[in-house]
């Protein structure tokens, strides 16, 4: 049985529906991420599971038990938000005791369990100090520890990192998912971050507009895209518009006009005659000088029309001869700012025959 069961859910505001009949459900020792972009209802289906807010319709189960009408302080769930919410005249050993407090545990249970949170985020010796002391990325480690210390069945993580400045978010990633790992609790996680997503989740759910758009793996959510939305809102990806004009369970023949054949990986369900589109990943794509010998089945000449430098690698935006355009991702080896085209340049862009994946319109 699923430790945490969302059975049809919907949240209505006036005639705006923020959820649309969801249904996810969370195993037990499960990170769990809501991924969507804003306003797509991840926040307000977190502050439905916290209690915060109730549904329309639906159900949300924990341990098999209905929570709807139970109210926040009675559920065994904790919530951490993205600005802390740490009282700011109590120091943070006080801070990671109130829910201890608020629970009626004794004096030395208290105590103990407070030296055992602060250890977990390696904060053992700023038990007194006040949170005006303490930087952004330790602030946010105490809002962990206080949503740790009595062991919730379920810990809610409302785009937690969204403060950090991008070094110190990197850092508190790998401190999420190695405190997740020691403590065993269930997180269901809020972001808007693709690439914190992948990182940290066992499982993603992708919203958009209230709805569930596809449930899987992090691997699977970014190398198999259910639709346009997900393939478009997870990652750098190139689409080019194709029709299929043969199908096999190993392969699809498609047509793109204006280029001609393309060759991608089977798919179940498509056929014949089926619109859509190849989608294909950057790091997929190979870049080359249009002189080069191409090897691979897929290979057409283009043009650079731009190109964006981010240290370890280069994307290079091709302009191929039906005017579509196309990301390539080039590595850079030597020292320096590594060029190795220009805007204008002529090259040759090619990928494998089993690379990109074909969505229906």
């Amino acid at each position: 049985m699923a430790l945490l069961e969302i059975r049809n859910v919907t949240r209505r505001f006036g005639s705006y529906t923020a959820v649309n009949n969801v249904s996810i459900t969370v195993a037990a020792g499960e990170f769990f991420t809501l991924l969507g972009p804003s306003g797509c209802g991840k926040t307000t289906l977190l502050r439905m599971i916290a209690g915060f807010d109730l549904p329309d319709s639906g159900q949300i189960l924990l341990d098999g038990k209905d929570m709807v009408g139970t109210p926040p302080e009675k559920r065994p769930v904790h919530t951490v938000f993205q600005t802390y919410a740490l009282f700011p005249h109590m120091t943070v050993a006080d801070n990671i005791a109130f829910p201890l407090k608020m629970a009626g545990k004794r004096p030395g249970e208290i105590r103990t369990k407070v030296e055992n949170a602060l250890g977990s985020v390696r904060l053992s010796n700023f038990g007194n100090r006040f949170p005006h002391e303490l930087s952004g990325g330790q602030k946010q480690r105490v809002a962990f520890a206080r949503g740790l210390v009595n062991r919730p069945r379920l810990l809610l993580l409302d785009e937690p990192l969204g403060a950090l400045d991008a070094k110190l978010r990197e850092e508190m990633q790998i401190e999420l998912i190695n405190l997740q790992k020691e403590m065993g609790v269930t997180f269901v996680f809020v972001t808007h971050a693709q690439n914190e997503a992948l990182a940290l989740s066992h499982r993603i759910a992708v919203m958009n507009h209230g709805n569930v758009e596809q449930i899987d793996e992090p691997s699977k959510i970014y190398g198999f895209p259910i639709n346009r939305f997900v393939a478009d809102f997870i990652g750098k990806i190139s689409i080019i518009s194709a029709q299929v004009v043969e199908a096999a369970p190993s392969h699809l023949k498609l047509h793109v006009p204006e280029l001609g054949e393309i060759l991608t990986i089977g798919k179940e369900g498509v056929k014949a005659g089926d619109q859509g589109a190849l989608a294909i990943r950057p790091e997929q794509v190979r870049i080359t000088h249009p002189s080069e010998e191409q090897r691979l089945k897929n290979h057409f000449l283009g043009k650079v029309h731009d190109f964006l430098y981010v240290g370890d690698v280069t994307t290079y935006i091709v302009e191929i001869s039906n005017g579509a355009y196309i990301e390539a991702l080039l590595p850079n080896s030597s020292p320096g700012r590594a060029k190795f085209f220009e805007a204008g340049d002529m090259v040759g862009v090619s990928w494998r025959h089993d690379a990109g994946i074909f969505l229906n319109d």
